[in-house]
């Protein structure tokens, strides 16, 4: 991954990106789609195993978004959060104060096994209750993964 311009804003520590990570509500996955690109943001769920860190999305059957992730390949995202605007005497010392994830890895979709414990990230993301998940329904859903390659995190508050 390139080098980040402002190395002061940088987060390193896994704990620090894993609390940025939580703290986001909308992760946005962009796919190179022949002559443009397609950016849409999902509801998202994750998991970290083995220091791989996995990004999950559900969604219906059907659509253009599915044809990208059934396609597999390379894809991008970010997600942002801890958003504060920072006022100023002139306009160019307005300031936005941030905290956000960026990255790239391959998407697939989720394989039939994994499909559970996918959608269970994903619940887990929003909530710490634990609704049941009824199986006719995961049955229909698409699951889908982001494996990710490589991420950098940023912040400035």
């Amino acid at each position: 991954m390139r080098e980040m311009r402002r190395k002061d804003r940088q987060v390193t520590d896994r704990a620090e990106i894993e609390a940025v990570l939580r703290s986001c509500d909308v992760c946005r996955v962009g796919f190179y789609d022949g002559e443009e690109v397609y950016i849409v943001p999902l509801n998202f769920g994750y998991r970290e195993r083995e220091g791989r860190l996995t990004l999950f999305f559900h969604s219906a059957g059907e659509g253009r978004k599915v044809e990208l992730f059934r396609r597999g390949g390379r894809a991008g995202f970010e997600m942002d959060c801890a958003h504060r605007l920072v006022t100023a005497e002139t306009a160019c010392g307005y300031s936005e104060l941030y905290k956000s994830i960026i990255g790239t890895g391959r998407v697939r979709e989720v394989p039939e096994p994994e499909k559970l414990e996918a959608m269970e990230a994903v619940v887990a993301h929003y909530t710490d209750a634990k609704p049941p998940i009824d199986p006719a329904m995961l049955a229909r859903v698409r699951l889908f993964a982001l494996d990710v390659d490589e991420l950098s995190c940023k912040e400035h508050v």
